[in-house]
């Protein structure tokens, strides 16, 4: 397990689920006042894209893959793109503080204008910040799913999502260095490098050999090995 990446990971999707659930929350409160009669189109659907990654965070962050992480980011992007931009249609130029004392109609009244422009406001605002944050991490994933493979290990895609290295790192070994794999030994071998680097020391590669290298699994040692190389 990579730990800065499980980290990052972990901190960048709290993040996410926090904004959802704020604005989860106001559009909850927007159906309580205006449905089904009022703001139908818009209220229904700035309800889907919260509670759907609420709910799909929630299972990723128990068990996951690099492919199930990418199809989750790749939907929820479009979802949050769609509410973003559909808000910042809807209120256009408009500034809160000059609508004064005005009401807005609602199912059972009215309210102040003011505070429902505050509000939309707020998902105008969380929702581009929720599209930014999951774009990013979706290049991220991208990137490092593709170093992974040039690096040798071409089932990334379909490994624990907990194996996937940051930058500099080897899948299984928490915070060490990594010099770099070779494709033309096969997976797992670093052919044209004299030296591996590990957290905690150097393995010098044998004269005539390449090294197979091994990710451990569940927080266990890699195993390495000197794989003679035909000439």
């Amino acid at each position: 397990m990579t730990v800065l990446f499980r980290d990052l990971r972990s901190f960048g999707y709290l993040a996410v689920i926090l904004l959802s659930a704020a604005v989860l929350g106001i559009s909850a409160y927007f159906a309580a006042i205006f449905l089904p009669n009022l703001h139908h189109d818009f209220t229904i659907f700035s309800l889907v894209p919260p509670s759907w990654t609420i709910f799909i965070l929630t299972l990723l962050l128990v068990t996951s893959t690099p492919t199930a992480d990418a199809i989750f980011l790749f939907i929820s992007d479009i979802l949050w793109l769609t509410l973003a931009a559909w808000s910042s249609d809807t209120l256009g130029s408009t500034q809160c503080d000059a609508l004064g004392n005005s009401r807005t109609a609602t199912k059972h009244g009215t309210i102040s204008a003011r505070s429902y422009c505050d509000l939309s406001k707020v998902v105008e605002a969380f929702s581009w910040a929720t599209f930014c944050l999951l774009t990013l991490y979706f290049i991220f994933l991208v990137s490092l799913a593709t170093r992974s493979m040039a690096q040798g290990q071409p089932s990334i895609w379909r490994g624990d999502i907990r194996e996937l290295p940051w930058f500099g790192q080897a899948p299984g070994w928490p915070g060490s260095g990594f010099v770099g794999y070779s494709s033309q030994y096969g997976r797992g071998y670093a052919g044209p490098y004299a030296q591996y680097s590990t957290g905690g020391g150097v393995i010098q590669q044998q004269h005539g050999h390449s090294l197979m290298i091994q990710p451990g699994r569940n927080g266990m040692p890699a195993t390495v090995q000197h794989i003679p190389t035909a000439i």
